[in-house]
């Protein structure tokens, strides 16, 4: 037996006996078997937007997408609310301490009404990659930054762990406060859409870097608790240094953000422009 195969061998035992610790309850939905389809989609999702897209728009004049803009950024809208009421009800208004909250995996009712909602939520990642492909069939090619593409491939990555392995508990907290932010953005998304004569309806674009700053705060705050406490059971630590992580790097992010825009007033770094967390131009 070659090298090769030994440690494919031992590659695939690893992974047999890493699935066996998955929560059986997700182990039939869409996608959930394996990670294998979600890292198909990802991949060709990144090949579109940075490779084949613009290469097949090159020579071709923007799409007029306006109508679809505004009815898909409703529809996340609608969506958002939705994830809201489902996280709220199956847990986060309806027990939970906001504190060591463990993941329920019985097959009660309320359990099993947030892992759905955890795995609605997590197919809702790959709904909004159409942010880029919009950018992209509209020659917005500015606003395909390396942070926006990798925002929109690492969370449906991340998030399938999540719902295989700890649907519910302390873990979601950042999902509803995301799905709170979004009703706000997309919504700010779709005015912007509908034209010049909607302008009047924006006032707020001005707090919209604060709300994702407040945002990011609390996400840290909260799952900065756990390093704290001296008793929490929590099944899957590595999802609260996972989640913590990301909430540190945003939040790094946005401060450097409003510190230049804000407070110096002077153009940000390519890198941190038009990502799908900051206000993407829709006009």
């Amino acid at each position: 037996m070659t090298s090769n195969s030994t440690l494919t061998s031992t590659a695939v035992l690893l992974y047999y006996e890493w699935i066996k610790e998955a929560d059986p309850r997700t182990e039939n939905w869409l996608l959930m078997a394996t990670p294998f389809p979600q890292t198909f989609i990802i991949t060709a999702y990144i090949y579109f937007v940075t490779l084949l897209g613009p290469r097949l728009m090159e020579n071709r004049k923007p799409f007029d997408l306006k109508r679809p803009m505004i009815i898909y950024n409703f529809s996340i809208v609608v969506l958002s609310i939705y994830l809201i009421y489902e996280f709220l009800m199956s847990g986060w208004a309806n027990g939970y301490t906001y504190r060591c909250d463990l993941v329920d995996y019985s097959s009660s009712p309320q359990a099993l009404r947030m892992a759905w909602t955890c795995w609605l939520y997590y197919f809702s990642k790959f709904i909004e990659m159409l942010d880029t492909i919009f950018f992209v069939l509209r020659k917005k090619n500015s606003q395909v930054t390396f942070l926006h593409v990798f925002h929109h491939s690492i969370m449906p990555f991340t998030w399938w762990f999540g719902v295989r392995f700890a649907a519910g508990g302390l873990g979601t907290f950042h999902a509803l406060l995301n799905c709170i932010v979004h009703v706000i953005m997309y919504t700010y998304y779709a005015l912007s859409a509908m034209g010049p004569a909607y302008q009047k309806y924006l006032w707020w674009k001005k707090y919209m870097t604060t709300i994702q700053l407040v945002q990011f705060v609390l996400i840290t705050v909260h799952i900065g608790q756990y390093f704290f406490m001296k008793d929490c059971p929590y099944q899957f630590p590595v999802f609260v240094y996972v989640i913590g992580s990301y909430g540190l790097i945003f939040l790094v992010l946005f401060l450097n953000f409003y510190y230049h825009a804000y407070t110096k007033g002077k153009r940000l770094p390519k890198i941190l422009q038009n990502g799908n967390y900051l206000l993407k131009k829709s006009e």
